[in-house]
């Protein structure tokens, strides 16, 4: 009969076969960008700015006035096509995928501060050519489109925040799991290599108010975007990276800003659209009884509609 020294000797043996057999069966690799090549349309390009290959569209009247999108956390300029579908008639739309999303991938520096964000953005801008425009952000978009319109006043003509983040929270709560993961030790590394399909579908729900929305190519689309080469490893950087700003800074907001916000959002307190209401000088808010965090990608026509007769109620 084995002694006591080899009984727990092949205790953590077979644990540790175990535990490799699931690392091996539940691995999820990343994916380069040309596996990644059916979430690209004929309207996708890609520059290069600060080392990063950055994937972007720009549709829509090339003498019509410019509306740049910004998507948020964990998401890709895919969430605006509804916005593009109704707007790109009449506007000239820009979007992209910012640094740790989509097909731009992770950010050269890993540098996932929101100052540095608004460098990106500038950067981009720049290198399209764009000089004024009007400006939209949801969630970690919205907090980098307020941030950049408060430090480029002359740049942004007008402003749209869906939903935005980066004000200090006035009670606690608790954050979605993926949340939790990110910025636990040894628990992160789940989300740098595997991929569980139930993670996403549940960070969805939690997202959209409407669960019958939340569909299997949905789901489908933001678990392979996030499998792009470093993107899950950026998004617990990012995570990490999380900052809030002085909500003085909003004084600095000279553009005339549309606020709009689903009530329904369980991650970003309906409670905040007056907030920012309050510390922006020019600003109207929406809200949205039956939406939740991503608005504009919930019910697109709806959103899409009101950012309209607000840009055209300014002349933009």
């Amino acid at each position: 009969m084995p002694s006591r020294r080899f009984r727990i000797r092949y205790l953590f043996v077979a644990l540790f076969l175990a535990a490799t057999a699931v690392v091996v069966i539940a691995y999820v690799p990343d994916r380069s960008v040309a596996e990644l090549a059916h979430w690209q349309t004929p309207a996708s390009r890609f520059v290069d700015v600060d080392g990063m290959r950055v994937h972007y569209r720009r549709e829509g009247p090339a003498d019509a006035p410019t509306l740049v999108l910004l998507h948020g956390t964990a998401a890709s300029l895919h969430t605006w096509d509804g916005w593009v579908e109704a707007l790109s008639t009449d506007f000239d739309v820009v979007r992209m995928d910012l640094p740790g999303f989509g097909l731009t991938g992770p950010h050269v520096r890993a540098d996932y501060r929101i100052a540095s964000y608004a460098d990106f953005v500038e950067d981009v801008v720049d290198a399209l050519g764009l000089e004024t425009f009007a400006l939209a952000g949801n969630s970690l978009g919205g907090n980098i489109s307020w941030q950049f319109a408060a430090t480029r006043p002359e740049r942004v003509s007008s402003l749209i925040l869906l939903d935005p983040s980066g004000l200090p929270p006035e009670s606690a709560r608790e954050p979605s799991l993926v949340f939790r993961l990110a910025s636990t030790p040894v628990l992160r590394n789940i989300l740098t290599l595997f991929a569980p399909n139930a993670l996403y579908e549940d960070s969805l729900l939690e997202v959209y108010a409407d669960d019958s929305k939340v569909t299997p190519e949905l789901i489908r689309r933001y678990r392979e975007l996030s499998l792009r080469e470093g993107n899950r490893q950026a998004f617990v950087d990012r995570t990490l990276q999380y900052e809030t700003s002085d909500p003085r800074r909003l004084e600095d907001i000279v553009a005339p800003t549309l606020i709009l916000w689903g009530a329904e959002d369980v991650w970003i307190p309906v409670e905040d659209a007056a907030r920012f209401d309050a510390g922006i000088a020019d600003s109207r808010v929406i809200i949205y009884p039956d939406l939740g965090h991503i608005p504009m990608e919930e019910a697109p026509a709806r959103t899409a509609a009101d950012a309209r007769a607000f840009l055209e109620s300014l002349g933009d």
